[in-house]
């Protein structure tokens, strides 16, 4: 059966036809993936839940729960009432994501307790479950534990406790013995371990007015290390505020700034409606760090769009961004520089300009700068064939998400980069929702830039294309000479990227060995090999991918700006190749042309990799190959730029040097 992704509500919640009984368990019950290979167990006293991937057991029995309006939800006994179980399948076709299609085979089990119940649902490429509430009230709180074996590898990012939803650290590695509770810090999701000879990442998607899932204490117990989870409380009182430092110490302001920052908070974290469900706290399951790449469930277990709705005026694409390259090295925020971005988009096939912070009077969207001519601009652009969309501070659309997609709409802009959200609670949720509700009633496309990681918004608006929730390449503007920026960009392969599309902006002309470079708002550039750089296009998901350099350096490399330019951003199928968080990562994917892209980055250490071409079906190809030079560890801008036939299932072999990579594109 295949749906389409107008009708594709029916895909994982329910599909005619498909439902059967399931003999009654009081104790335990389960679901089990179409392979059989993944199952998550769930028992009714105490409710807990339990991982298994063929046989071995990955995430320990866990206790959960929920407290719905003072009252938690095991309490009397937790004993079922009713358990039903379905089975769905088909596929979707997805326009703007990873692959063409996505399976939506799946089995579900639900687990009645009466005013509540527990969904189970189990994927070839995971598991998860969801607590579902049938009565109005407000969600005191959840527990969502997670208990790894004490053997694991993991890999991970956490951030200050006073900054939840600022997810923009660098990677930490650490074995699951020697987690410990910080009482300043959290971890934020993705969180990836190896264990068992399996991958697990753990991650949530169908996030809707509802807290992202973060863990703060770790503790180490008989069964595993628990990580304990930690919700966002319900803001109770907001107020805008600008620029001086972390909250608290931000100045307020009456209206406009940066922010809107949390004064006071509720002693609840969500509130609920009739029916509830909640977010799901999803296992991607894989045999190997490579496969996670390959993971669709966090997509398929979103909400679809609603029925009937039409996003197949979206179009992904590549932009010509200004604020990392300080409009052009130092040309300054005007009308002349925003023309010569846009000549240059438009005569190198780029589809998008960005207008970053400096077309608005002091952040007043409703006031243009008297140097930048933005009617003129947008027209100018329109005409050319280049879409513009305009950088905000959310504090500037918050609460009139409506005025501000229909007024920009109807002046010809094609879309918004939002920024400085930095909150994980439920009111963050809500606004993500709803001004992509009204954008995509406008027709505009929105970058969530300040905003956690995706967590399911992607799929209900497809014109939502990327979310940043990364360290990016905007790091290197203020660096110090000791950053390792290739160790986090291996590691986000894995982690950050296992959640969704990413908006890290790469694309830097000025390369450097590591250590060798020091930050420069100018003038900036990266660490490791041109190739690493050009690698990043390929590899990393972004649908609406950054070219981050300056028009000026892009026109002195033409040959691998043009290579970049012309790199898809949505795809048909995606193939892990192999790698690890520690050390380096690889990629093959099919562009929707037929042509095949193979990527792979290293962290400081140089490496030889190579891989089998089975993924090309058949056939000889024509390989046009990005690689570092046999220098480039001394040298980094130095490439070799090469074609050669490959026949499918040949072995294709490359030297990445230090902080290196390659790209390949496959042609028929």
């Amino acid at each position: 059966m295949k749906i389409s992704i107008l009708s594709a509500s029916v895909a994982v919640l329910a599909v005619a036809g498909c439902m059967c009984g399931r003999a009654f368990n009081p104790d335990v019950n389960s679901a089990v993936s179409p392979d059989g290979k993944n199952e998550i167990r769930l028992y009714s006293n105490p409710l807990a839940y339990e991982v298994v991937r063929d046989g071995a057991v990955v995430v320990a029995k866990t206790e959960i729960g929920l407290k719905v309006d003072g009252k938690c939800v095991k309490e009397g006994g937790a004993r079922p009432v009713d358990v039903m179980a379905k089975k769905s399948g088909g596929s979707a076709d997805i326009p703007v994501y990873k692959k063409g299609k996505v399976c939506l085979a799946a089995r579900e089990t639900f687990v009645d307790f009466g005013d509540w119940g527990v969904r189970l649902a189990a994927r070839n490429d995971g598991v998860a479950y969801r607590f579902e509430t049938k009565k109005p009230g407000v969600v005191d709180c959840e527990k969502a534990d997670v208990t790894i074996p004490k053997s694991a590898r993991c890999w991970f990012n956490r951030t200050s406790r006073g900054s939840l939803g600022c997810e923009e650290t660098t990677p930490e590695f650490a074995d699951a013995s020697a987690l410990r509770t910080d009482d300043k810090k959290a971890i934020y999701l993705p969180f990836v371990y190896s264990a068992e000879g399996k991958t697990v990442a753990v991650v949530d998607t169908d996030v809707r007015d509802y807290p992202v899932w973060n863990f703060g204490e770790a503790e180490q117990a008989e069964s595993g290390t628990k990580l304990k989870s930690l919700f966002a409380k319900y803001p109770r009182k907001t107020a805008h505020s600008a620029n001086g430092g972390e909250w608290p110490k931000r100045k307020i302001v009456p209206s406009g700034g940066r922010w809107v920052d949390v004064l006071e908070a509720e002693d609840f974290i969500a509130k609920a409606t009739v029916p509830r469900a909640l977010p799901w706290r999803v296992f991607v399951l894989a045999d190997s760090p490579s496969g996670l790449c390959e993971s669709d469930i966090t997509y398929a277990l979103a909400t679809p769009p609603a029925k009937g709705a039409d996003f197949s005026w979206v179009k992904p694409g590549k932009v010509a961004w200004d604020w990392w390259n300080d409009f052009d090295n130092g040309a300054g925020c005007s009308t002349k520089t925003y023309e010569r971005f846009i000549d240059f988009a438009a005569k190198n096939g780029v589809e998008y300009v960005i207008f970053d912070e400096g077309w608005s009077a002091e952040l007043d969207i409703w006031k243009y700068s008297p140097a930048v001519d933005v009617p003129h601009l947008i027209d100018y652009a329109n005409k050319k064939g280049v879409g513009i969309i305009l950088w905000m501070a959310w504090a500037q659309v918050y609460g009139a998400e409506e005025k501000v997609a229909e007024h920009f709409s109807k002046l010809g802009a094609k879309g918004f980069k939002v920024d400085f959200m930095d909150r994980a609670d439920a009111g963050v949720a809500v606004f993500l929702e709803k001004f992509a509700a009204a954008c995509a009633k406008h027709r505009m496309l929105v970058d969530y830039h300040g905003a956690y990681r995706p967590v399911g918004l992607q799929r209900t608006y497809p014109n939502v294309l990327n979310f940043e929730g990364v360290h990016g390449l905007e790091q290197m503007k203020w660096a110090k000479k000791e950053k390792d920026m290739c160790r986090n960009d291996v590691s986000c392969f894995f982690t950050r990227m296992t959640a969704g599309p990413m908006d890290y902006t790469p694309g830097a002309m000025d390369n450097y060995r590591i250590g060798d470079y020091r930050g420069d708002h100018t003038n900036p550039g990266s660490v490791g090999t041109r190739c690493h750089q050009m690698a990043l296009m390929a590899l990393y998901e972004a649908p609406l991918q950054m070219l981050s350099d300056s028009p000026t350096k892009y026109e002195k490399n033409m040959e691998c700006f043009s290579f970049m330019a012309k790199t898809p951003v949505v795809w048909d199928a995606t193939v892990g190749l192999g790698g690890c968080p520690e050390s380096f990562a690889a990629v093959a994917r099919k562009a929707r042309d037929g042509s095949w892209y193979a990527a792979g980055i290293t962290n400081r250490e140089a490496r030889d990799f190579a891989f089998k071409t089975d993924f090309l079906g058949g056939g000889v190809w024509t390989a046009e190959v990005f690689r570092d030079a046999d220098d480039a560890d001394s040298a980094p801008a130095k490439y070799v730029h090469e074609t050669k036939s490959v026949k499918a299932g040949d072995e294709v072999s490359f030297r990445m040097a230090s902080g290196g990579g390659f790209v390949v594109r496959f042609s028929k």
